[in-house]
């Protein structure tokens, strides 16, 4: 088995840019994990996992073309972009999902949420809750970011995700309102709904409202939803929290918002 000694290693310099640099890995369809958990959950999920860099044994099998190479502890921590580096970094393709959406369940709309552990752990949540997709749009964190994979315990590699401009979430809408009902059941042309978690006086109360097969857009905590996604939102609900509380975190705004579309789909839809 081949040992890597060197940060100057072409593997290792890519794994650097892959833990620091977003559009390097857009532009190279991978993204970098770490930890033998981590590297267990993308094993027993079939995930495209590319190589791995190790200082550690492995006590399972991984996928056939996953390339293993060891090195030294020390060379793991100088290439790490994490906190509390572990033995491992590993390094998996960048799943392709699609933008198609489906309104047989509810699927969560990030609009602008910037912290990677809010997002991973809003990806981690959907998985858990049954959501379609989770959505990130605007100012978003990266799902791909090493701290936003590891928040999501795994579910990175199961839970579908899809990074949407404003442009193509309005064309959503747009074929929505342009398709007869009973036409195409299951697309998300059929009817879809944008439901925004707001503050405000014409907010309904989440509880009141069906949201078993409907787009939830929720906002960051510092400035909401965009005026630009509330115009898409057809109806706009708020969950209530004690008078003087400003706001909730954005990742237990949308677990509340998701185990409510959970309930609403378990119900029928709307009740």
């Amino acid at each position: 088995m081949e040992k890597i000694t060197s940060r100057h290693n072409p593997l290792c310099v890519h794994i650097k840019k892959l833990g620091v640099n977003r559009k390097y890995r857009q532009s190279s369809g991978q993204f970098l994990c770490d930890g033998l958990k981590l590297l267990e959950e993308a094993a027993d999920a079939d995930a495209e996992i590319v190589s791995v860099l190790t200082a550690t044994q492995i006590p399972f099998p991984l996928p056939l073309g996953a390339r293993v190479y060891y090195t030294d502890r020390s060379l793991i921590d100088s290439l790490s972009p994490l906190k509390n580096a572990q033995d491992i970094l590993f390094t998996c393709n960048i799943p392709n999902t699609g933008q198609e959406l489906n309104t047989s369940t509810a699927h969560i709309l990030l609009d602008s949420v910037s912290d990677p552990g809010n997002v991973g752990t809003i990806i981690r949540t959907a998985y858990a809750f049954g959501i379609g997709s989770v959505i990130l749009t605007g100012e978003c964190a990266d799902p791909y970011n090493p701290k936003t994979v590891r928040a999501t315990m795994g579910a990175v590699f199961k839970q579908r995700i899809h990074t949407m401009s404003f442009s193509e979430l309005a064309g959503i809408k747009k074929k929505s309102e342009n398709t007869p009902r009973g036409e195409d059941a299951g697309s998300y042309e059929n009817g879809v709904t944008f439901i925004g978690a707001a503050l405000g006086d014409d907010c309904l109360d989440i509880s009141s409202v069906g949201l078993g097969g409907a787009i939830i857009a929720v906002g960051s905590e510092g400035r909401g939803l965009s005026d630009e996604i509330l115009s898409l939102c057809d109806k706009k609900v708020m969950i209530p929290i004690a008078p003087g509380c400003e706001s909730l975190n954005a990742a237990v705004a949308a677990a509340i918002a998701m185990w409510e579309a959970g309930r609403s789909r378990s119900a029928g839809g709307n009740r």
